[in-house]
């Protein structure tokens, strides 16, 4: 079966495709590529759903390795905002 892995920094990603035995699981995936000890890696998801490494794969998915947040999303918000100016109220 053909199992994607994908990995991202800011600004660049990799990719890979493997063709794996039926059954394999994420560990087994990441093992293949070699990407296994990934020190950035904090989980896994196949196709944006949470997985571990005991999940088992079906031919086609695409397994994301995951990176921590660099910033809580809320707080990213609250800087976006506070970044732009004040809109006037509408003419009446």
């Amino acid at each position: 079966m053909k199992i994607e892995l994908v990995r991202a920094w800011p600004r660049r990603h990799e990719a890979l495709t493997l063709e794996l035995a039926e059954g394999a699981t994420v560990a087994a995936a990441l093992a293949a590529a070699g990407w296994q000890d990934a020190p950035e890696t904090v989980a896994y998801a196949v196709f944006g759903v949470r997985a571990t490494a005991d999940t088992a794969l079906r031919d086609g998915d695409r397994i994301e390795l995951l990176r921590p947040l660099q910033l809580d999303p809320k707080e990213a918000r609250r800087r976006r905002a506070a970044d732009r100016p004040l809109k006037p109220p509408p003419k009446k």
